[in-house]
């Protein structure tokens, strides 16, 4: 049976690094894109490894 463990730890890892994104981009006129930049990009990077994790767990066409 597979975990959902490996599923919560990525993404507490995931979650930690958009916190240190957010808190530590130099102050200056392009702050917002920057940190939104680093957060989507984390948050996209998250949802793929997910989705791809999720379908080896559970796929569609099952062996018969």
């Amino acid at each position: 049976m597979a975990s959902i463990i490996p599923v919560i730890f990525i993404l507490v890892i995931v979650l930690g690094l958009m916190a240190c994104g957010f808190l530590f981009v130099p102050k200056g006129p392009n702050q917002t894109t920057i940190r939104t930049a680093i957060m989507l990009t984390f948050a996209s990077c998250y949802l793929m490894w997910m989705v791809t994790y999720m379908a080896q767990l559970h796929p569609l066409i099952s062996k018969s």
